[in-house]
């Protein structure tokens, strides 16, 4: 049932924002009655977490699962998956920093975003063997999702380029 209410979470906010949805459109978006809905869900803020945290382990999941063994196929292989994952869910941006920016003074949600990336980061480094250096992978990651919106493929392109000197020594 969490799964459900979670994935119903996450595709209103992705859909309409974090201010738009009334409590009845993301009751009707989980699918569930609102007693429900508030059952698992008890604060609009709790129903924005669950929605991120469904979110987050699609995330991994969609960008880390059964990499390639070998390093620079590993990162190849991560933007394209990040390029996928803005082409089918989120082609306007990270939903985590537009949660972030709707409540800018909720620690918990700048908790979740700051462990949401640096696990992103954490992962990319461990596949592409590239220790020490996921502040780099972080900005180049983060700016492939930002730009998707503008360039598209180029932006992918782009980051490949970029990821070049990452070999060399910091």
């Amino acid at each position: 049932m969490q799964q459900k209410i979670a994935a119903g979470l996450e595709r209103a906010f992705a859909e309409h924002g974090f201010a738009e949805p009334s409590v009845e459109d993301l009751r009707d978006a989980a699918g569930v009655s609102l007693r429900t809905l508030y059952k698992y869900t008890p604060s609009r803020e709790q129903m924005v977490r669950m929605a991120l945290e469904y979110r987050h382990q699609r995330y991994i999941a969609q960008v880390f699962t059964e990499l390639p063994a070998d390093a620079e196929l590993a990162l190849s292989s991560i933007f394209d998956r990040v390029a996928e994952w803005m082409r089918r869910e989120a082609s306007h941006g990270c939903l985590f920093h537009a949660a972030v920016a709707a409540a800018p003074h909720d620690q918990a949600l700048r908790t979740l975003l700051q462990r949401h990336k640096t696990e992103v980061a954490g992962r990319a480094a461990a596949a592409t063997a590239l220790p020490g250096r996921e502040v780099d992978l972080t900005l180049i990651i983060e700016g492939l999702t930002q730009s998707w919106s503008l360039y598209g493929d180029a932006a992918v392109e782009s980051a490949r380029r970029l990821s070049h000197g990452l070999r060399q020594p910091a």
